[in-house]
């Protein structure tokens, strides 16, 4: 903020890296949380992404956090940001290391959205899907 106050940030997480993006989210420079294989245990609050764009990516074969728990937390989450959308990858794991270029392109989308007004399309469909839908997009 000192060195360049009044630029939008992004939050990109990992894991328990995502689940600090998510709490701290709630900075006013943040405009959205891109939460890979989060770890969003049951009854994570939800306030700190209130009028933020969230998009949360899942393995459906994640074993270290879990699907099921993002799932939940993107329920919760719709109903106090902005928007949110939530991707479930197939067959993938925690690692990320199967479909590492569809992990990249979603998280280059999400921010190039939020920063520039323009993701090419990529998640155009995601953010106007309706109710459940929105929060289990196959990919």
């Amino acid at each position: 903020h000192a060195d360049h106050p009044g630029l939008p940030v992004v939050l990109v997480g990992h894991s328990m890296g995502a689940r600090v993006a998510l709490r701290v989210a709630d900075d006013p420079a943040v405009r959205g949380v891109c939460a890979l294989a989060p770890w969003t245990p049951r009854g994570e609050p939800v306030e700190a992404v209130a009028g933020r764009s969230v998009l949360i990516v899942h393995g459906t074969r994640d074993r270290m956090t879990s699907p099921a728990e993002s799932y939940a937390f993107a329920e919760r989450a719709a109903g106090v940001a902005a928007r949110v959308a939530r991707f479930e990858m197939a067959n993938e794991g925690h690692a990320m290391l199967r479909r590492a270029r569809v992990w990249t392109r979603l998280t280059v989308a999400f921010t190039l959205d939020l920063l520039a007004g323009n993701d090419g399309g990529t998640l155009r469909g995601a953010w106007a899907a309706q109710g459940p839908d929105r929060l289990r997009i196959p990919v």
